[in-house]
């Protein structure tokens, strides 16, 4: 199968109304693409002719200028998506040189909805004031996509507070999706990102070097970005971040998270769930982890 043949069939396969939001293409196999939340097979079958193809395009017939994506297992692309590799790992020691014979490409379409955070927002403040708050889900909960938008709110500014400074650590490009350094997505006019950084180093760069007022991170969890966060609250930063879990109590059987609530270092905690739609609020814990705020969901 060529590229071209691909994209025909591609685009015979959405529906009208279709919300693409992954495609997996895998050499020797089926492609399957995720619309509106389900599984759908194209017709044909992926080769590596495609998918050498593809990444051409995708890096504009200059992989060199990628290799440091590809070590790390992806390319992040115009407009914010985001490509996964699998394939041969080449080490150099302990360490990953780069992939070759690359066998498999998902593609992750971001998906950038301006406004999703606004009816949270307040939940975020008290007296006027941001409050340390961590947001969690389950995987495909909607995290990353509030979390960004709460960015893009705070450094604008908003209805409670006027813009403040906003420093991002985007370990994994997620938040901002940058290409060759600028974000893909919009994180606000006030807001600094460090890309492809480690958190916990990246929290202790930018409080040194960008003076935030409220420093954000994606998916924390580490002994590190614990002694990183700590460090940030002697600083007098505010924090936003992101964390795996289904409930409050889900973190709090975790062993360095648990520290993080013992410690009180969020003042908030929101939950969100799938259902009805990625993101959608369902609980708001104060910093001694009393119920704010609850919505029950029969669902799925």
């Amino acid at each position: 199968m060529t590229a071209a043949e691909f994209k025909y069939m591609f685009y015979q396969t959405i529906p009208e109304e279709g919300h693409v939001q992954e495609v997996r293409i895998r050499a020797g196999r089926p492609i399957f693409v995720r619309i509106n939340g389900e599984e759908i097979q194209m017709n044909g079958y992926a080769d590596h002719r495609l998918i050498r193809e593809l990444l051409e395009l995708f890096a504009n017939h200059s992989l060199y200028a990628y290799e440091e994506e590809i070590r790390q297992g992806f390319l992040t692309i115009e407009g914010g998506h985001r490509v996964g590799l699998s394939g041969k790992v080449v080490l150099d020691g302990t360490e990953i040189r780069t992939m070759k014979d690359i066998s498999g490409l998902n593609i992750r379409l971001a998906h950038e909805r301006k406004g999703c955070a606004e009816s949270i927002l307040p939940w975020l403040y008290q007296d006027e004031r941001i409050q340390n708050t961590i947001f969690i889900s389950p995987p495909g909960g909607g995290k990353t996509t509030i979390l960004r938008d709460v960015i893009r709110l705070i450094s604008d500014g908003n209805s409670h507070s006027p813009g403040k400074n906003v420093s991002v650590v985007d370990e994994r490009s997620e938040i901002g999706a940058c290409l060759r350094g600028i974000p893909q997505c919009d994180l606000g006019k006030r807001t600094d990102i460090l890309d492809g950084c480690p958190k916990a180093l990246g929290m202790t760069m930018m409080i040194r070097s960008m003076g935030p007022e409220v420093l954000a991170v994606d998916e924390i969890g580490t002994r590190a970005d614990l002694e990183a966060l700590r460090n940030a609250l002697r600083s007098g930063v505010r924090i936003l971040a992101t964390v795996h879990g289904d409930s409050l109590e889900d973190i709090q059987k975790k062993p360095i998270l648990s520290e993080m609530v013992e410690d009180g270092i969020f003042g908030r905690y929101l939950i969100l769930g799938k259902f009805p739609d990625p993101g959608t609020l369902r609980g708001v814990y104060d910093g001694q982890c009393r119920e704010l705020f609850s919505r029950k969901y029969d669902g799925k």
